[in-house]
């Protein structure tokens, strides 16, 4: 009683500051100072190895000029649809066609779907390309069942080859959104399916009225990760394409990579990911809002 009647009324709030610092010191020592020193390089001119000189925001302007670079932020939108938009969409059908069938083996089920997401990515990319070879399963497949004409070097086809990367994306997504809204949907009170049912509610109805409304938070954090991974993704590209054929699946982290590695374009390369990480944020802080805007 003595202690506690000696503490003034801002020592709570001098203890919570004390238990937080150190977390703020790592947090600003790995990732302010890192964010700051990038945002630094972007206004210069440098090739990693010598002087550099001054360049304003001409590095800026090159981002958004250059057409290679510009096409990168193209393919990254592309691959929103397959890493973001097929797995919520494939991932709310399934959580809902399992969880109104009640099948044995159901844990079975979610383990094999989410298995893609501990995979490394590097082993995904390796395994997915050697599916994709000309002599590969997927056109050995096609020639068996007769369909000859579809076989192509998916990889090294100008069409198909961002398609295809898009599709491992899809492959490795949909069971991280299917477990989220598996999830979500046992929350959900099963008394409101019962009533509904008896008021003559069908699948669909159930699914519009019911289900949608409770996995809002659920949504909103699969397209967060879903989003950031489609914007982000760079092994996938790097080891099954490494930007080709051309530049048809260049993405801006890859881009990053090349002008910074390759190139010796530094500054266009801090650029390049000033502006990434700004739309990363971007489009988080609009995901999370429009998820608790739907919330109230």
């Amino acid at each position: 009683m003595a202690l506690a009647a000696g503490r003034g009324p801002g020592e709570p709030r001098r203890v919570a500051y004390l238990y937080i610092l150190p977390a703020l010191l790592v947090f600003g020592l790995f990732v302010l100072v890192p964010l700051v020193r990038t945002a630094q390089f972007s206004l210069y001119e440098w090739n990693g190895l010598g002087a550099s000189t001054w360049a304003g925001l001409s590095n800026y302007q090159d981002v958004f000029t250059e057409p290679q670079l510009r096409g990168a932020f193209v393919h990254a939108l592309v691959l929103i649809v397959f890493y973001a938009v097929v797995p919520v969409t494939l991932g709310l059908l399934l959580a809902a066609a399992m969880s109104r069938a009640l099948l044995r083996g159901m844990g079975f089920f979610r383990v094999v779907l989410f298995l893609p997401q501990v995979i490394p990515m590097v082993v995904v990319a390796i395994a997915w390309r050697q599916i994709y070879e000309p002599n590969g399963p997927l056109n050995d497949v096609l020639r068996f069942v007769g369909l000859d004409s579809l076989a192509r070097p998916w990889l090294g086809d100008y069409t198909w080859a961002l398609p295809s990367v898009g599709i491992v994306g899809t492959w490795v997504g949909t069971g991280l959104c299917l477990v989220l809204f598996l999830a979500g949907m046992s929350r959900i009170p099963r008394e409101l399916y019962e009533a509904a049912r008896l008021d003559g509610a069908g699948a669909f109805r159930e699914f519009r009225a019911i289900t949608l409304p409770s996995l809002r938070g659920e949504m909103a954090v699969a397209l967060t990760l879903t989003v950031i991974a489609a914007l982000k993704t760079f092994d996938l590209v790097y080891v099954m394409t490494s930007g080709g054929p051309g530049t048809e699946t260049t993405v801006p982290s890859y881009q990053v990579y090349n002008n910074a590695f390759l190139l010796g374009r530094v500054g266009v390369a801090t650029a390049l990911a000033v502006v990434l990480t700004l739309l990363l944020f971007v489009a988080t802080v609009l995901i999370n809002r429009v998820g608790e805007r739907g919330q109230r």
